[in-house]
């Protein structure tokens, strides 16, 4: 009988191993942050990470079984192993930045593929040994507790239940405090499971030995005792399918789910707890239940339910499209628990295999860790076939059911009922209609009603859709419900100042690089000046396809005229010898994973160690994406690296302007050239002319002290959510918050140095947009009088601007009906917005039905030629031609 004594510290062993389990998946998720950090995010980087970690963990107990019987203290060498991995886990950050250089230096001279492959290398070189020792702890463990009632399900499923909370664990200590901080604490916390490990590791008398109650030494083990221990091999080849299959199926729920629920660090997180909570809870469920019917049960649940959870992604997207949360908390809650009804049915028979199979051919203690080991290596292979075979040949979709299909296949070796086998017709029939992606209407039913997918891609960075609207024009979207770009012809201007902005700053631009494409466009700008030699740097095959194939006609056909290379933006300047006159950050979403390292002080370095003399970096931001406090941060950051950066708005997007050297300097160079009107009406400033783009300014970057953006105490991915669901994107709130930052004239006139001579014209610049500024702040509070007056001044101050104009061109069609009813005809209403704005698209459309009723063909005609010109992409205007 066991004392309660025994059973105590038994116990408490079952503790500190849930411990082991929150240690392990934070180092896990740490792990492969520092790795993003080294390489990028990318579906790569993440394959590997988990192929080298559940590699190690796999081996870890296939290896230990070899010494099992020989190791009279088993505890203690779980605290030796627990300890070696926290010190090492310590040293891992020294570790990594002494590297950098190297790493650097190595890839300097690789292509991408040569990159993947150095990336690999380091993975398992960093994460293989201290997995190793994750994974010898699981048959130590067992060991320990073999002569009391204690089984592996409990054993199993409590470690499992702490990696669901280590998976959270770094949401909490990343944005609080760090990378470096955060590694600190998951390592003090292993360490204290070490020391704890140590203790019960000893008896009264203070000599190592076993917490069992006096077990006797045990005796060299034979070789046929080992052969006895261990499942037949195709056992365990089946039992490593299980795991390839289960890991395949995490990884397509990772991607899918995050997907439809916005795909931020948050949302992964939630994901991978959810998995770890249903595998941990089904062998904690099954222990008290063990029988062997269940191998009947189990490869069919997980297949259907598998198969099931594809037909529940649209259902899952149109009811998240329903609901409105008020905090990320909520959110997350419900998410998650949507995720659960998915999933777990799967995840709880995944949970439930391995105690019935130790269960079913021996004692836990001997068939357990061959049985684990197994199925961490198959989870190793699943991960590499998963991201480097399934998903680009046949996509995600296709490759979930694929893993749904090969859990039936696999866990049908220990049915007794082979009938069961009938069921397989049905399960394919199951999985048919849902092995290709649906359509993007059909998962946004709300916001893209109508809509026609023409073109999806899925890539190292997320998946790629090009979708056309009702009215023909063509969106850009990345991982679904993020829009990267528009062929509209507002969202056409709005992109091709990315470049034109930076190009007049400088007085003499040789060559330009963007980071990131998108859909060409932006890229297309440069194309006003053909001296500018343009490399663009995209991770996406989705996007330089989409660019070259569904928005030629809207960026020019650019791809002609650029030097495009697929790479990460973060290794391309860590990698490359070339300076650059002119390098662009495009816009993107900010709290999307990995995402916000394009915003870090180190970035911005990177940025500025490869221009050329005189060279300027302009990092363009949304509006919409940030509020106050996170658009401080990135100022902040920005503003450590270039600390005479400036500011431009242009619509809703800001520019943030650094220069080397003297920025005063550069703006007056490239002033000094301007007086004739050639030049104020060059194709290089869009048509509005140099002081309509100087207008725009809108101070220096200087913020006072506070938060940066670091890649090593990462902030706005954390931030941007939180921030999202508290409603605290109010384009109102920052537009207010720009418009109190921005500095009097005088000052604007001494940063650019305006001399008397030129005060006038600049001056019309500055105050037009002041006033447009302050008309979309009042429109955005509902206040339509104030907006319409202030826009009409804008416009008044300065009619080349193209959004004052634009503005009062939406005002005056809005208030068509009441100009008619003033006297005017409808046509005369409509040429009257055109001398505003004479590319207005809906004045033009209005003004071609009106000629093309009375019968004015050739007007007609002419109306339609300059709308085709405008808006090559407009359904009907395809039509009509």
């Amino acid at each position: 009988m066991i004392s309660p004594h025994h059973r105590n510290r038994t116990g408490i062993l079952l503790f500190i191993y849930t411990l082991s389990g929150v240690t392990a998946l934070s180092y896990e998720v740490l792990w492969a942050r520092m790795l993003g950090l080294q390489f990028g995010v990318s579906i790569f980087g993440v394959t590997i990470t988990v192929t080298a970690f559940m590699a190690g963990l796999g081996l870890g107990s296939l290896l230990l079984l070899r010494w099992r019987h020989r190791i009279v203290s088993p505890l203690l060498l779980f605290a030796v192993l627990e300890g070696g991995v926290a010190v090492y886990a310590l040293s891992l950050p020294w570790l990594i930045q002494r590297a950098d250089g190297w790493i650097s230096m190595t890839g300097n001279a690789a292509g991408l593929a040569q990159w993947y492959t150095l990336e690999a290398c380091a993975a398992l070189l960093l994460l293989l040994l201290p997995a190793l020792a994750m994974g010898a702890g699981f048959p130590l463990v067992l060991k320990a507790i073999e002569r009391l009632p204690f089984s592996l399900a409990k054993v199993y499923g409590l470690n499992t239940l702490g990696g669901a909370i280590g998976a959270l664990l770094p949401l909490w200590t990343l944005p609080v405090f760090g990378w470096l901080t955060s590694v600190q604490l998951v390592a003090g916390l292993g360490l204290l499971v070490a020391a704890t490990a140590y203790l019960l590791s000893r008896p009264a008398t203070g000599t190592p030995a076993q917490i069992q109650i006096q077990i006797p030494k045990q005796i060299p083990e034979q070789p046929t005792a080992l052969q006895a221990s261990r499942p037949g091999l195709g056992v365990l080849a089946a039992y490593a399918g299980l795991g390839a299959a289960a890991l395949m199926l995490e990884i397509g729920w990772t991607r899918l789910f995050g997907m439809i629920l916005l795909r931020t660090e948050y949302v992964l997180a939630i994901i991978l707890a959810v998995y770890l909570l249903g595998i941990g809870t089904g062998s904690l469920l099954v222990r008290r239940r063990l029988h062997r019917r269940w191998m009947d049960t189990l490869p069919v649940v997980t297949a259907t339910f598998g198969l099931l959870s594809l037909w529940g992604i649209p259902v899952l997207s149109r009811w998240l499209g329903l609901l409105q949360f008020d905090s990320l908390a909520g959110a997350l809650a419900w998410q998650g628990l949507a995720i659960v009804a998915l999933t777990l049915p799967v995840t709880l028979a995944l949970g439930a295999w391995l105690p019935l199979l130790s269960m079913w051919f021996g004692r836990d203690a001997d068939t357990g860790p061959w049985l684990y080991g197994a199925n961490s290596l198959g989870a190793a292979l699943g991960a590499m076939v998963m991201g480097f075979v399934l998903i680009p040949v046949m996509g995600t979709t296709a490759a979930v059911a694929t893993a749904s299909l090969a859990l039936f296949v696999f866990g049908m070796v220990w049915c007794q009922q082979r009938r069961i086998w009938i069921l397989a017709p049905l399960l394919l029939i199951l999985a048919w209609p849902v092995a290709q992606w649906p359509s993007v209407e059909n998962l946004l039913p709300d916001i893209q009603a109508g809509s026609k997918d023409l073109y999806r891609y899925e890539d190292a960075v997320s998946i790629t859709h090009v979708v056309e609207r009702p009215d023909g024009q063509r969106l850009l979207l990345s991982d679904l419900q993020r829009m990267d770009a528009s062929s509209d012809p507002t969202a056409v201007a709005l992109q091709k100042d990315q470049a034109l902005l930076p190009l007049l700053l400088h007085p003499q631009p040789r060559n330009a690089l963007f980071l990131g494409l998108g859909t060409g466009i932006s890229a297309s700008g440069t194309l006003a000046d053909p001296a500018v030699a343009v490399t663009a740097v995209e991770l996406s095959r989705g996007a330089i396809v989409a660019a070259s194939d569904w928005f030629g006609v809207v960026n020019d056909d650019v791809m002609h005229h650029i030097d495009v290379i697929r790479d990460d933006a973060r290794r391309y300047l860590r990698t490359t010898s070339t300076h650059y006159d002119v390098i662009i950050g495009d816009v993107f979403h900010p709290d999307m994973v990995g995402r916000g390292n394009l915003l870090s002080v180190q970035q911005f370095r990177r940025a500025r160690d490869h221009l050329a003399p005189a060279g300027l970096f302009v990092q363009w931001l949304a509006l919409n994406q940030f509020d106050p406090a996170s658009l401080s941060i990135v100022m902040r950051s920005f503003h450590q690296v270039f600390p005479d950066a400036v500011l431009f708005i242009d619509g809703f997007r800001l520019a943030m302007v650094g220069k080397l050297g003297d920025f005063r300097a550069a703006a007056a160079l490239s002033v000094a050239p301007v007086g004739t009107a050639d030049h104020d009406t060059s194709r290089a400033n869009g048509g509005e002319g140099l002081w309509t783009w100087l207008g725009r300014y809108c101070g220096t970057l200087d913020v006072g002290p506070g938060a940066v953006q670091d890649e090593w105490a990462p902030r706005i991915e954390y931030y941007l959510p939180r921030a999202r669901y508290r409603s605290e994107f109010d384009l109102a709130n920052i537009l207010s918050w720009l418009l109190q930052r921005r500095p009097e004239l005088s000052s604007a006139m001494g940063v650019f140095g305006i001399g008397a001579r030129d005060r006038e014209a600049f001056e019309r610049g500055y105050i037009a947009t002041d006033l447009a500024m302050r008309s979309w702040l009042a429109d955005l509070r509902g206040d339509d009088g104030r907006a319409q007056r202030l826009i009409r001044l804008a416009y008044n101050a300065n009619p080349q601007d193209r959004w004052a104009g634009s503005s009062l061109a939406d005002k005056m069609l809005a208030t068509l009906t009441q100009a008619i009813k003033n006297g005017l005809s409808e046509r005369e209403a409509l040429q009257r917005i055109l001398k505003i704005r004479s590319d207005h698209v809906a004045t033009l459309r209005r003004l071609w039905h009106l000629e093309r009723e009375a019968g004015n063909d050739a007007q007609a005609r002419a109306y339609l030629a300059q709308l085709a010109r405008i808006s090559p992409l407009d359904r009907e205007v395809r039509a009509a031609q």
